[in-house]
């Protein structure tokens, strides 16, 4: 191990939560907190000045770019620092993209200080921490490939569950109404159901869209 110690960013929106990862870390011998960026594009922006280890990013940050795009900005480049997901959201919806992003660990905001401690170190070595909810549903979506939906699909039915029309769905997302349905029919094959209702109720209990 190296005597340098592991240099760190921290990506939020919210002050609060950056504060509280800073009262965890700045503590613990070894670590170093460098920056913080309140946006995903100023984190992005940050990380690529080659003084980071790992970045510590958040998934949402209200309007503009979103942490799993971030990630795939920020790890994209030569180099690149680490960054561990740590977030409230624990969907397949949200972990996926941002493990397919090319975060290297994915913490929920409500570990206790000494996972996250730990889960900054090992993220500074390349290797993997995962939060055990996430860990499951992996695990779970390899064990049964047929009801994993796509990300599209993930897409069509978070927004089913906000209510929307086939019609709005399809303006949303930039897809034809015979296109949604399409979507809609592969949905219900792979979750057993027969209707809209159904396949929220069941995606949900399944962690494949947000509660």
């Amino acid at each position: 191990m190296s005597d340098q110690p592991i240099r760190l960013l921290l990506a939020d929106d919210h002050p609060v939560v950056r504060a509280g990862l800073r009262a965890v870390l700045e503590t613990e011998p070894g670590l170093t907190i460098v920056a913080e960026a309140a946006t995903a594009e100023d984190a992005v922006a940050r990380a690529a000045l080659g003084d980071i280890d790992v970045v510590l990013m958040d998934l949402q940050f209200g309007r503009g770019m979103g942490g799993a795009e971030a990630t795939a900005a920020i790890t994209s480049r030569p180099g690149a620092p680490r960054v561990l997901i740590v977030t409230t959201y624990d969907s397949d919806a949200d972990t996926l993209p941002a493990i397919e992003a090319g975060a290297t660990g994915y913490l929920l905001k409500d570990a206790p200080p000494e996972d996250l401690v730990a889960a900054v170190r090992t993220a500074a070595t390349g290797r993997t921490t995962l939060a055990p909810t996430v860990a499951d549903r992996l695990m779970n979506r390899l064990r049964t490939p047929h009801a994993a939906l796509t990300r599209r699909e993930s897409e069509v039915l978070a927004l089913v569950a906000e209510g929307l029309s086939n019609q709005a769905i399809g303006a949303r997302l930039h897809l034809t109404e015979g296109t949604v349905k399409s979507h809609l029919a592969r949905i219900y094959a792979k979750l057993g159901v027969d209707s809209r209702t159904a396949a929220v109720a069941t995606a949900t209990d399944l962690g494949l869209i947000r509660r």
